[in-house]
């Protein structure tokens, strides 16, 4: 393993943020695999490429007033080519037309990403990801659907995905004990 694998990868990570937030929908090609799969449980959406995810983040992102996404406390394992990473993220989402249905203009959320990445010849890219909201609050009407999702709040925890066997870096380290 490069002792930057690790480095790199968090910066993809992070990469992934300030795209989103700054809507440089061109960069999500240095984030993301051409093939990849998005399972987005927050906006009840699965994408099996890069093009549809792209699409339906920016029309979904270009219609909100302002947004705001934070990763942190990654958690990365490489082995070889292929890298396992999970870091919890924070989204604020603001819709300032939604303040007069009464409930405010903004919407927070809390969960994580289970990402599988790979070494490309561009360097390391997300070829899977999974994210699961934890907790949300705020005016869940802020969260109109764009084409493909189907936005729900339903919460996930962790420890129940851990047990149905889903988390892969947890399980690379609960294979690393047995051995």
């Amino acid at each position: 393993m490069n002792t930057n694998d690790k480095t790199e990868i968090i910066q993809v990570i992070n990469l992934y943020a300030l795209v989103l937030d700054s809507q440089s929908w061109d960069l999500m090609d240095q984030v993301f695999t051409e093939d990849a799969t998005a399972d987005f449980g927050p906006a009840g959406a699965l994408w099996k490429n890069l093009e549809e995810f792209t699409y339906g983040f920016k029309v979904f992102h270009e219609s909100l007033d302002n947004h705001m996404h934070s990763m942190f406390g990654s958690v990365v394992e490489v082995d070889g080519d292929t890298a396992h990473a999970f870091t919890y993220g924070d989204w604020l989402l603001v819709r300032d037309a939604a303040a007069e249905e009464g409930d405010g203009n903004s919407w927070t959320g809390r969960g994580w990403y289970d990402d599988e990445l790979v070494r490309t010849e561009k360097g390391w890219r997300i070829k899977k990801r999974v994210c699961r909201l934890v907790n949300w609050s705020g005016n869940p009407a802020v969260s109109q659907p764009a084409p493909g999702q189907t936005p729900t709040n339903d919460t996930f925890v962790l420890k129940e995905y851990k047990e149905e066997g889903k988390s892969r870096l947890l399980k690379m380290f609960a294979d690393k004990i047995d051995k």
